[in-house]
């Protein structure tokens, strides 16, 4: 008999009585050993995760983020300062210097790295001028950055550079130029001068500030944990560019005698103020320009504030009968009258509710034109602009440059006062043709003057002659367009006239020059009293413009000296003053006297 597979019986021949267990089935483990398994597998799952995290992290910081930050820490080493532009020189017309700037520098700190601020104070307070508890102060301060001391000269840095490392630990040093006016007042209203900050205030220095302060540079270097800097390491710094010259057309020695003469018209007890200009007849450009009181540029923050401007371009006053000038040239133009022209000259005439005189009441008189403007008769004037009318003189009066800004190139100028002739009453009528009721500048007389000089063509005064860059590269000025005002005949026929002034009868022969020939005008022109804001007591502006040699023009002077307490003219107080300067200008300008005699003039006829 077979037996069925599977259903075996045991050694007696019976059936397997233990349990049969089924296909696929699994031993079951203790309770104890399965909770263990699952601790395992938690473990295991977050250290898996935390690898993650942290490789990721690291190839974040490796990979991703590890340039910016070592560039962050390369930032914090270093330091970047100011590398400033040495200043450009001003010169006169022949290189003489009248402003420049030399080495100094600044002392700076890092606080942060400076370890003991007192010992550091004591140690720099003699060298550098500070108070030791401004020192103290400055470097305890809770800052990367603080200034010690500004403008300290390079041999006193170089000490400060010596001292024992632990003590100038922090410390930096920054070009920081002094600015030096070697002639001092001399030309220093037209040059100006500079701030703290090496920045423009006034004159050219503000004028052509672009120019001079050049481009600053920028040094940026790694520094090491003390502040210093590491020989090898990064260096990114930037050059400066400096400042270009300015050549101006002053002459410096003729500024010299023009501000000494005036300052010796501002000592004679009446004078309180003056100015003067030398134009040059033939370009406009100015070979000397001053006024008294004037100021040293380099020592500039000891003047009154008041006195800090250029009173040639920016003070106005009533010129008084060097405008008569104007007057007689326009009549001339406009055919009204010539030269010898003669006019039945009362001593006084009705304008609206006024009546005008001249310096004396007289009798009708029969002067010439040129016996009008060599007498001054304030008459006379009157009638050669009634002649031409109200509009027509306004006309001439611009033509002239009244009323405007000559445009030189220097800041505050004035464009000086002139109301429109439709404004004009029939006394201020009679008033601007004799210089009054009109304010002008002392470089707009000289300008008119420039104008007739040289044949009626005006040529608008400028003050500089070129620019020169760091690379030796000249842009010369640019030179206004000349304008003709006048005919060349009407100039000629103003300078014989004027030519009276200064000759036998004229107002004037002290404006005299020996062995030259002078054309020129006075001018006396009541001043106004602020006490009272009216012309009494006030005093006059006392002027004299005019030109030389009479036969070939060279230059032009113009002065004006306010007198509050003074009755002089000024053929007597102006014209001496016209005469030195003049005399100077020609001898030292190699002009040759004149090869003519002045010619015999009729001023008037019986």
């Amino acid at each position: 008999m077979r037996r069925t597979p599977g259903r075996g019986t045991g050694p007696a021949g019976r059936g397997d009585l233990r349990p049969r267990r089924e296909a696929g089935s699994r031993r079951r483990q203790p309770l104890g050993m399965l909770q263990r398994d699952a601790r395992n597998r938690w473990g295991l799952v977050f250290l898996i995760a935390l690898l993650v995290i942290v490789v990721g992290r690291l190839v974040v910081l490796q990979g991703v983020d590890g340039a910016s930050y070592a560039q962050a820490a390369t930032n914090d080493r270093m330091r970047t300062y100011p590398i400033e532009a040495v200043r450009g020189e001003i010169t006169d017309r022949t290189g003489n210097v009248l402003a420049y700037s030399v080495d100094a520098e600044r002392v700076t700190a890092d606080p942060s790295v400076v370890t003991d601020p007192t010992r550091t104070a004591l140690a720099l307070t003699t060298l550098l001028d500070v108070p030791v508890a401004d020192l103290v102060e400055k470097l305890s301060r809770d800052t990367r950055y603080v200034v010690l001391a500004d403008q300290v000269a390079t041999d006193v840095t170089d000490q400060v550079r010596a001292l024992p490392l632990a003590t100038r630990t922090g410390l930096a040093f920054e070009d920081d130029p002094v600015r030096l006016y070697p002639a001092g007042a001399v030309g220093g209203q037209v040059v100006g001068f500079v701030g703290k900050d090496g920045d423009g205030l006034a004159g050219i220095e503000q004028t052509y500030q672009d120019v001079l302060a050049g481009t600053d540079g920028e040094k940026r270097v790694e520094v090491d944990g003390s502040g210093n800097q590491i020989p090898s390491g990064i260096d990114e710094s930037t050059p400066a560019t400096d400042g270009g010259t300015v050549q101006l057309t002053l002459d410096e020695d003729l500024q010299f005698v023009v501000q000494q003469r005036l300052d010796a018209a501002c000592a004679d007890g009446d004078t309180t103020s003056a100015s003067a200009v030398v134009l040059d007849v033939q370009t406009g450009e100015v070979a000397a320009m001053a006024g008294c009181p004037g100021y040293d540029p380099g020592r500039y923050n000891e003047t009154d504030p008041d006195l800090l401007g250029n009173p040639v371009v920016s003070d106005v006053y009533e010129p008084g009968s060097v405008m008569k000038a104007v007057t007689a040239a326009a009549a001339i133009e406009e055919g009204k009258a010539t030269k010898d022209t003669v006019l039945d000259v009362p001593g006084h005439i009705q304008a609206g509710d006024v009546v005008v005189t001249d310096a004396t009441d007289h009798p009708v008189k029969k002067f010439t034109v040129t016996g009008v403007l060599a007498k001054s008769s304030n008459v006379g004037a009157i009638m050669l602009a009634r002649e031409i009318g109200n509009s027509t003189l306004e006309r001439y009066l611009q033509a002239f440059g009244i009323g405007s800004e000559t445009g030189i190139e220097l800041p505050g100028e004035s464009a000086g006062i002139l109301e429109p002739s439709a404004d004009w009453t029939e006394s201020r009528a009679a008033n601007v043709p004799i210089g009054q009721g009109v304010s002008v500048t002392t470089l707009q007389m000289a300008s008119v003057y420039q104008t007739l000089a040289n044949g009626g063509v005006r040529i608008p005064p400028r003050v500089v002659s070129s620019v020169t860059a760091a690379d030796g590269t000249v842009t010369e000025a640019p030179r206004p367009a000349a304008t003709r005002v006048v005919s060349a005949d009407t100039a000629g026929q103003l300078t014989y006239m004027l030519e009276a002034v200064v000759g036998k009868g004229g107002t004037a022969p002290l404006g005299e020059v020996d062995g030259f020939r002078v054309v020129g005008k006075t001018g006396t022109a009541q001043r106004a009293n602020p006490d009272c804001g009216c012309y009494a007591g006030g005093g006059y502006f006392t002027t004299f413009v005019g030109y030389a040699p009479a036969d070939d023009p060279q230059y032009v002077v113009a002065v004006d000296l306010e007198r509050p307490t003074s009755a002089a003219e000024g053929g007597q107080v102006a014209a001496p003053v016209f005469s030195d300067v003049m005399r100077y200008a020609l001898t030292a300008g190699g002009v040759v006297p004149s090869g003519t005699p002045r010619p015999a003039f009729t001023l008037q006829v019986d």
